[in-house]
């Protein structure tokens, strides 16, 4: 069974946009905690956890206990997501007689714990697992723990006690953000290391800081340690806690509070604190604009393409495109699926599997088993028959499901019915099968032609721009409405595959940054990009905005 990476992504993206709606509405709440466990709550939900929202109370149910209570907006979105209540209930958060209230509340269908004190949720965890055990129950404990509230002693008294009796059905996650209510975690009970200045980056980027781990081993758990907003981080980590035996384990997930928004992105203000209402559609296209780097791998040594996947991880790469070539639908051969499956093992990041070969219908089972986590077809092999059967069959495995047309193709009406339900579509900026060649300056128009075809259709995947893409290119190919970008020669051609995914991100970043205070002119005049710029006070986010606003003319 694949990762069902993009499905993950798309709920998660849709939860935080209700969170913030929701937030919006009540005029309180809490976004960044919210926001930083975001991707834990996707894999659980849409992939782990056994529920049944027709039926919140079947007694088989794993349980899912919110410790971290005042991040119920997270929570909430989720469920209704998941379809515990309409998505339209978020409307009617921390209102009197509401359902969903500032905590999570017992009065609300599939909620398992009323997470108001603090310091309670692991206790209340330990005794609903070992309830499990002594009944023979087949359920799992997931519970969401926060740094701050770390600071209770009950917290550790619930770890010596789950470690007594063996607690294996039990896997905590704590959402390591380093900031609580009053200020960054470790300048007010450390977790790690004393932190002596504002700069998150040091307890984030530095492992010789990270002394959480230690202090729960020390209690008895089973610990691993993760990104907690890689999904295939968080799948893996999920998936050896559910086969380790005789001890909890605790998943330590180092997280950005408000991630995904820059402004609140390590930001303290934002642990409870709403958006602004002429914020909000600024907000939401940021939430959008997300993206993706992904280095194809065809680009390097061909001869020693283990290396190539080494440096992909090195360079942490969102996710790693794979170019199959048969020499028939492209002149060039690559590889195939027994490739992909001996390399499979080297990283647990996504595999994208982009198959330029005729008839995949006949081979895309192969591709599935090999391990890929997305597979794309080309339109110009496929026909509404065979796709549709390519797209059952993707699904059914929980596969990302792509279609990808050429230069000279435009997409054929027949896969107009498909949109809704494409998690991917790329769209070829140099003919397929030939190296060294430049980026289709035509590509632009077409991909305007494209996003209105798109919008009318539903489509609510990523659009993934593939050929040519480099660092002169790649902003503007940003605004048309790329989201996933592959490189090759500028990438994976590199001597440093770290530094040049940085300068992509970077180069993104500025045209992402450009857009929104062009969103903000357009709303609100020159008062809203002074507001919106205004938000951005971590780091030397506010300067760079700035700079590019003084550049459009804004101030």
């Amino acid at each position: 069974m694949g990762l069902n990476y993009y499905q993950i992504k798309k709920n998660v993206l849709r939860a935080r946009k209700l969170v913030i709606k929701a937030t919006n509405i009540a005029g309180s709440g809490h976004p960044g905690g919210s926001f930083s466990m975001a991707e834990i709550l996707g894999c659980l939900f849409y992939k782990y956890l056994k529920f049944d929202p027709k039926n919140p109370q079947w007694e088989d149910r794993d349980r899912l206990v919110l410790s971290k209570g005042h991040a119920a907006p997270g929570l909430f979105s989720n469920m209704a997501v998941a379809g515990y209540f309409p998505e339209s209930e978020l409307e009617t958060l921390r209102k009197f007689g509401s359902r969903l209230q500032g905590h999570p509340d017992l009065k609300c269908p599939g909620v398992e714990f009323c997470g108001g004190s603090l310091g309670t949720g692991l206790s209340y965890s330990v005794g609903v697992a070992l309830s499990a055990k002594i009944n023979s129950k087949d359920y799992h404990v997931y519970t969401i723990i926060g740094d701050g509230e770390s600071n209770e002693g009950q917290i550790w008294e619930a770890a010596m006690t789950a470690a007594k009796y063996k607690i294996d059905n039990l896997t905590a996650f704590l959402d390591r953000n380093f900031i609580q209510q009053d200020s960054y975690t470790e300048k007010i009970m450390p977790l790690d290391k004393k932190l002596e200045g504002d700069d998150l980056s040091e307890m984030w980027k530095d492992a010789s800081r990270w002394k959480t781990g230690d202090k729960w081993r020390s209690f008895g758990w089973n610990v691993l340690e993760i990104d907690g907003h890689r999904v295939e981080q968080i799948d893996s980590a999920i998936a050896k806690a559910n086969a380790t035996k005789g001890i909890p384990t605790i998943i330590i997930s180092r997280t950005i509070k408000g991630k995904s928004i820059e402004h609140m992105e390590d930001n303290p203000l934002w642990h409870g604190k709403a958006p602004d209402s002429d914020i909000v559609p600024i907000i939401n296209y940021e939430l959008d604009s997300q993206f993706m780097i992904a280095p194809s791998i065809i680009a390097g040594d061909m001869t020693n393409l283990e290396n190539e996947i080494k440096k992909c991880v090195s360079g942490r790469a969102d996710y790693i495109h794979l170019d199959v070539m048969d020499g028939q639908f492209v002149p060039n051969k690559t590889f195939d699926h027994i490739k992909i499956k001996e390399l499979r093992h080297l990283t647990i990041i996504p595999f994208d599997s982009h198959l330029m070969i005729n008839e995949p219908v006949k081979h895309v089972r192969d591709y599935i088993d090999a391990g890929s986590d997305i597979i794309t077809v080309h339109a110009e092999v496929t026909d509404e028959s065979s796709f549709g059967e390519i797209h059952d069959l993707l699904k059914q495995n929980q596969v990302g499901i792509g279609f990808a047309i050429n230069p000279d193709t435009e997409l054929p009406e027949w896969s107009y019915k498909f949109l809704p339900l494409l998690d991917q579509l790329i769209v070829m900026s140099v003919v397929p099968g030939k190296s060294g060649q430049k980026f289709i300056e035509e590509t632009h128009t077409k991909m305007a032609r494209l996003n209105s075809i798109l919008n009318e259709h539903n489509f609510s995947g990523y659009i993934e721009a593939d050929g040519g893409i480099n660092l002169e290119n790649i902003g503007s190919v940003f605004a048309d409405g790329a989201r996933v970008f592959v490189g090759g020669g500028a990438i994976i051609g590199q001597q440093d595959v770290r530094a040049a995914i940085r300068d992509f991100r970077n180069e993104v970043l500025k045209s992402r940054r450009s857009i929104l205070l062009d969103k903000a002119h357009e709303l609100g005049g020159n008062d809203l990009v002074n507001k919106w710029i205004g938000l951005h006070i971590v780091g030397e986010k506010q300067e760079q905005i700035k700079k590019i606003a003084q550049e459009a003319g804004y101030i």
